[in-house]
């Protein structure tokens, strides 16, 4: 898929999710601003990305639109401070991509406790307590 073809997918989701959610109330100037904004991002990923990363980096991003964009951050942060070596590839993205789920990982921990409770007849009963902590 080339790259104009991507851009062309990618404009035509970005004016349904807004047509979606009635950002048509938006001021023009604001909006014009957005569209360079995302140009020049899609531009610096263009040249950073190889074909097969891009599209792996563009699936994604309709999966998991925040992990997408933080990762787009980080390639453009690092090639804008000349840290890429080259054109990263699509095995080079899936590190890239392993590592920021490492880092945002969620562990949770569950603690139960066993109470036991004794009515007015003699019954007794168990009753487990459960905390989870993120």
């Amino acid at each position: 898929m080339a790259d104009e073809e991507l851009e062309a997918l990618r404009q035509q989701r970005l004016a349904e999710l807004q047509a979606k959610h009635g950002d048509s109330s938006a001021d023009p100037s604001q909006q014009e601003a957005n569209q360079r904004e995302a140009e020049i991002r899609n531009t610096i990923l263009a040249q950073v990305l190889d074909q097969a990363a891009r599209a792996r980096l563009s699936n994604l991003a309709l999966v998991k639109p925040d992990k997408a964009k933080a990762v787009e951050n980080y390639l453009i942060q690092t090639a804008r401070y000349g840290q890429l070596p080259g054109k990263i590839t699509d095995q080079v993205l899936i590190e890239i991509l392993e590592k920021a789920s490492q880092q945002t990982e969620k562990t949770t921990t569950v603690k139960g406790k066993k109470r036991i409770l004794q009515d007015k007849k003699g019954h007794r009963f168990e009753i487990f307590l459960y905390s989870h902590a993120m």
